[in-house]
């Protein structure tokens, strides 16, 4: 690839760069994240008023700008649009604008919740600067997926129940306590799903959690595995970690060995 000029350098080096301003950039991206998160959680889902369909389009208008950023300065295009955490981010993005176009309908609110994912952009960025992340990789990466798992599930099961005249399930905290006591087998029973939705959908948060726990579990036991290192010459960033040679183009590697300068 040509040298990186212009905004592509500036944007490449507040993205991948280090120093104080890419780290304060970094850092504003994971709290903007987090105040997303966490206005999709609160915001109601019904009754919406102007003032939250124009922080829907605020939100939006960032999130694409992002977006369009890391397209801008990505060193495989091709790549990026073929990861899934991208298209998540285009599916938020067209989510939020959705009262353009269409009515704001149940399932358009449940991808919403996607934009958890976006925490993997974040903890892939600062892997390389701190030591903590760059040990624990594995780990944290277990821990996001159980988050973002939890938070999409409890997305789920808020929209399929309510609207039940027999649902015991009237705000997205209850939903959130239903995945949280299946995910876990503590099942209190003071919260139930019904219908043959809710039936599909609580075996979805028993299996599939219970499977993500016990990866987390797996990584704590045994924290070998992967690492992230992109390649040089085809751009496949997992390798693992006592690789030599790309196992997809046979380029000689240099990853880092925890220990080594």
């Amino acid at each position: 690839m040509s040298e990186r000029r212009g905004l592509n350098r500036t944007l490449f080096w507040l993205y991948e760069g280090t120093g104080k301003w890419p780290g304060v950039f970094r850092w504003a991206l994971l709290i903007f994240d987090l105040l997303t998160i966490g206005y999709f959680l609160w915001a109601p889902f019904e009754q919406r008023g102007r003032t939250h369909v124009a922080i829907d389009y605020a939100i939006g208008a960032v999130i694409a700008a992002d977006l369009a950023a890391r397209f801008y300065i990505a060193r495989h295009r091709r790549n990026f649009l073929l990861r899934i955490m991208n298209w998540a981010d285009l599916i938020v993005v067209v989510t939020m604008f959705a009262p353009l176009f269409v009515a704001n309908l149940a399932f358009l609110r449940v991808l919403r919740a996607v934009r958890a994912v976006r925490v993997y952009t974040f903890i892939r960025r600062i892997k390389g600067v701190t030591p903590f992340f760059k040990r624990h990789d594995q780990i944290i990466n277990k821990v996001t997926n159980l988050i973002v798992f939890v938070f999409i599930m409890s997305a789920l099961v808020y929209v399929s129940q309510v609207g039940h005249s027999d649902t015991q399930v009237h705000s997205y905290i209850d939903a959130l306590y239903f995945t949280v006591t299946s995910l876990t087998t503590t099942g209190y029973g003071d919260v139930l799903m019904v219908g043959t939705t809710g039936r599909f959908l609580s075996i979805l948060v028993m299996v599939l959690g219970l499977t993500l726990f016990l990866n987390l579990l797996r990584s704590v036991v045994s924290p070998g595995g992967k690492v992230d290192h992109e390649c040089p010459d085809c751009g496949l960033m997992r390798h693992d970690r006592d690789s030599v040679h790309c196992r997809h183009c046979g380029r000689v590697l240099h990853i880092p060995t925890e220990g080594y300068d």
